[in-house]
């Protein structure tokens, strides 16, 4: 992939910086590993903020300061004032898809006019009240992408299966993971 053969800036995305990307990736596949972390701590009652402080790219550390407020509805005994859990985790997935069809559609020379992923799934708090044996969690999710562009149908359908083949929190989320939990009592 050449910078004469591609625009360089395809709907915000330097094509040009994702093929050099790729190409360090081939050339030394340890310059793919990229951890993740974040810190959550209880503000009272059902709310909690995280905090991202950075992440570590091809083994080197790079700085990042964020953070994120997570609530309850009042109606969950919450007080209303930020996302839930459920909903922040439907809009980690969305926001990982979307880089991966902003990503597949740039590389292909698509230029996006609109893109939209709109989740839903249904909890039943039985489970998370421990009054019934059921899951606590999602049995399903079900999502929508909406999308627009100077493409044939054919080639947003072959960007599509390219997403959910390599977009990290689809398999984060079609898949199980394994949870390594550790207790520490102050």
């Amino acid at each position: 992939m050449t910078t004469s053969t591609i625009e360089r800036t395809i709907n915000g995305i330097d094509v040009a910086a994702l093929g050099a990307t790729v190409e360090a990736v081939q050339a030394s596949p340890e310059a793919g590993n990229v951890a993740f972390r974040v810190r959550s701590d209880w503000t009272g009652g059902t709310t909690s903020r995280a905090t991202v402080t950075g992440c570590r790219i091809g083994g080197q550390e790079i700085a990042r300061r964020f953070t994120m407020q997570a609530d309850e509805p009042l109606e969950l005994c919450g007080t209303n004032t930020a996302p839930n859990p459920q909903e922040l985790l439907m809009a980690a997935v969305n926001a990982c898809m979307m880089v991966g069809y902003v990503a597949q559609c740039a590389i292909r020379g698509i230029r996006l006019d609109e893109l939209r992923i709109e989740m839903e799934g249904e909890l039943d708090l039985q489970g998370f009240l421990g009054l019934a044996p059921v899951n606590p969690g999602y049995d399903r999710l079900a999502y929508t992408v909406t999308i627009a562009g100077d493409a044939a149908r054919e080639t947003f359908e072959e960007v599509h299966a390219a997403v959910m083949a390599t977009s990290p929190n689809f398999h984060n989320m079609a898949r199980a993971i394994a949870m390594e939990p550790r207790l520490v009592v102050a």
